[in-house]
């Protein structure tokens, strides 16, 4: 009981809503941001045990043709979309259950990576409920707003992914 109360108190689990993802009794694709990448895990629940299927961290989207020189920039929006896409054509390929999505105790807020994620999992043909307006233009996508236009890169890493 200490450690429930713990892990309340340091902020790094709301229980209402962990309680309410349990009682769907669905897969749950899991979001998570960190200083250098983005990472989605598809966990599976069995009596509040979560057991991880398979993770997917945006640092495999080097082994996809993600470019060296833009290996700081695997925590960007374009980063979290091929991630997302990934993500997708794993579930896809191992005909996995359709999940919900489960962002823990970040801020949700439009327009974000998180989005990006999302489009990215949509694009990839897991069906998640979302409105269009909440994601990120275009052109924050496919990399034509960053520095240097990383959309051919961007459309490359994609095909790749597609040959799964």
């Amino acid at each position: 009981m200490k450690t429930l109360k713990k892990r309340k108190n340091e902020g790094r689990t709301d229980y209402l809503i962990r309680l309410k993802l349990l009682k769907s009794e669905r897969p749950r694709i899991v979001f998570r941001k960190t200083n250098r990448y983005v990472i989605s895990q598809y966990i599976i629940s069995d009596e509040a045990k979560d057991k991880i299927i398979f993770g997917v961290n945006s640092k495999l989207l080097l082994k996809y043709g993600w470019p060296e020189s833009l290996k700081g920039s695997l925590k960007s929006i374009p980063a979290s979309y091929l991630t997302g896409y990934l993500t997708a054509k794993k579930i896809l390929k191992e005909k996995l259950d359709e999940p919900i999505t489960d962002f823990g105790m970040q801020r949700v807020l439009q327009k974000t990576k998180i989005f990006a994620f999302i489009k990215g999992l949509i694009d990839g043909g897991v069906k998640i409920k979302c409105s269009k307006e909440k994601f990120p233009e275009e052109d924050r996508i496919n990399g034509k707003s960053t520095k240097s236009d990383i959309s051919k890169t961007i459309a490359e890493v994609k095909s790749k992914i597609d040959k799964l």
